[in-house]
Parts: C-alpha cells; structure tokens; sequence
C-alpha cells in the first residue's frame, strides 16, 4: 500500500499534463518535460488541477511504482513551473570559479584549472567567485549536475577545502598531535 502513491498532484494554473500511453508529457511557463511511466501505473488526469496514479493491478511492483510515478510526475509539474535550484560553495585559499560559454572552470588546487562542459537544460550561475548555484527544470539532472561537480573537489575531512553542498556540514578529523 503505497501512502505516497495515493496523494493526489495538484497541477498549477499555466501547466498541462498529457498522456499518451505510458508516456507523460508535462508543459509548463518553463519548459517542457516528458517520461515514460512504468507498465503497472497510469496517469488519470481528473481536470485542468488535479490529477492521480492508479494502480492496474494488486502487486507488489504495482504499489512500489505508484509511489515513484506519482513522486516523479510531481516534480516534472514543479519543474514547469517553478524550476529547481541546487548550490554549492567552493571553500579554500585560491580556490574559485567562473562559467564561460557554457563551460564552468574551476581552479581547485590541481596543477591547471578544470574545465566542466555544462549539459543542455542545466543553467549555471557564479556569484563572487565561491558560490556555485546550478538551475533548471529537471529535478533529476540538476541534482545529478550538481554531484558531478562536486565530485571534482571534494570536501576533504581535516580543512574542509573543497566544494560542498549549500549548507552542507562536513565532519572534520582531528590532525596528527604531537607524541610524548
């Protein structure tokens, strides 16, 4: 019994949900996404404002992929309308970053800058040199573009320098101490 898969999707003014099959096409102000559902759920749009994820069998599959698809239709409706927004900050001495025709350089400690050729759909943005704030309408890519940059330099556990999640807190290790 998928809780989740039961709640119904608000879908906003401006955005409309299709269905074509098992294919789920979204357009909104921002953009337009489409996803191809799994085989044991279908979408029923019930008006212009409210739509669901009914079940077509009584499987055990079938109440696991409600919840996803119910979870994955909500967000492509989010992203429409209002987009998704991921930042990072970038902490160290000389480290920084700049975005320069779709290409995101960051100077991170290595011997030369890296350089980072941002995907389609995905907007960056550097605000004083440290802060990286990655935006679009796919929750999935941006969280997914946001991870990758990350992974470049990631935050070490003794000074912290690196590149981390807004907000993130890294635990740091006590270094070496002196023997008696």
């Amino acid at each position: 019994m998928s809780r989740i898969g039961k709640k119904i999707i608000e879908i906003p003014e401006g955005v409309s949900v299709k269905k074509e099959g098992n294919l789920v096409v979204v357009k909104g102000p921002k953009g337009t996404l489409s996803r191809v559902l799994p085989r044991e759920v279908e979408i029923v749009v019930e008006s212009d404002s409210r739509a669901h994820i009914e079940k077509r069998s009584n499987a055990r599959i079938a109440d696991q992929n409600q919840g996803l698809a119910r979870t994955l239709v909500a967000n492509m409706v989010t992203g429409v309308s209002a987009g998704y927004e991921k930042g990072l900050e970038i902490s160290g001495v000389g480290y920084r970053a700049e975005v320069d025709n779709g290409v995101l350089k960051l100077a991170v400690g290595y011997s030369s800058p890296v350089a980072y050729e941002v995907p389609a759909g995905v907007s960056l943005r550097v605000d004083k040199q440290v802060n990286i704030f990655v935006a679009g309408i796919d929750k999935e890519l941006v969280g997914k573009v946001a991870a990758e940059i990350r992974s470049i330099k990631k935050p070490e556990p003794y000074k912290g320098k690196g590149i981390r999640y807004a907000g993130e807190v890294v635990r740091k290790k006590e270094g070496k101490s002196a023997g008696a």
